[in-house]
């Protein structure tokens, strides 16, 4: 039987000290090979969506106590970490 592996990927917005922990963390609760650029995760999830990305990824964020100043978007295949206006990084 086959399974199919989808590329997600994971915008950092303003949130680049992160990229590491969060790769980390992805990589333990999904199985996922986690690869990345500047300010992006691409990760190679096999049966998973765009909302249970999101909902990692917004676990992440809450569990750094970032939830105050970021929030987390579904937009299309990717998942982007937004900053509140008015907040400092």
């Amino acid at each position: 039987m086959f399974s199919f592996r989808k590329k997600f990927r994971v915008d950092l917005g303003e949130l680049t000290n992160e990229k590491e922990p969060l790769s980390k963390f992805l990589r333990t609760r999904v199985n996922a090979e986690v690869t990345s650029d500047d300010h992006t995760l691409l990760v190679d999830a096999k049966n998973s969506s765009p909302r249970e990305m999101h909902r990692l990824v917004n676990k992440f964020i809450y569990r750094q106590h970032l939830n105050n100043r970021y929030w987390v978007a579904v937009e299309g295949d990717a998942v982007r970490i937004h900053r509140f206006e008015g907040k400092k990084p």
